[in-house]
């Protein structure tokens, strides 16, 4: 795929990812959104429902993957993940479990997860410095400073 291309589905399925999130937000959650892309289509999307839920694990990457259900780790050898913000310890860990290859960002500038591990380990990260991304974290982060100290084990 061409670099305008590869852009402009970037900035697509950054869109998908966003409206998750939004979503979580509007749910009275955190607001991180993710999806998978496939050839071209979305195979999970979640987003972050530890309140939603009362779960300690459920983020946003980790939602999209249960959407995504079961499947053998060849599955996941040509999927891109698409996450609002940058991912933690325990998501970055589950994209490397499964292999996947491609990681595209939204914004690092609420929290900066673990890019450097991630590419270290091969997997191609992506940042958009996505302007509504950045905008819904630092909104969310304002109005519910406790819930995201918690989030992020503050």
């Amino acid at each position: 795929m061409d670099t305008k291309n590869r852009e402009s589905s970037d900035t697509h399925f950054m869109r998908k990812a966003f409206e998750q999130a939004r979503q979580g937000f509007d749910e009275g959650g955190v607001p991180i959104g993710c999806v998978l892309v496939k050839a071209g289509a979305i195979v999970g999307a979640g987003h972050n429902r530890r309140v939603q839920r009362d779960s300690a694990i459920l983020h946003g990457e980790m939602d999209a993957l249960e959407a995504t259900g079961r499947r053998p780790g060849a599955f996941y050898k040509d999927v891109t993940l698409y996450t609002t913000l940058s991912p933690c310890s325990m998501c970055s860990g589950a994209i490397l479990l499964y292999g996947i290859p491609r990681v595209v960002i939204g914004e690092n500038r609420s929290f900066m997860g673990e890019e450097a591990l991630l590419a270290e380990r091969g997997v191609d990260v992506s940042l958009l410095h996505d302007a509504d991304c950045i905008a819904l974290m630092r909104r969310f982060m304002h109005e519910k400073p406790e819930l995201w100290n918690e989030d992020i084990g503050v």
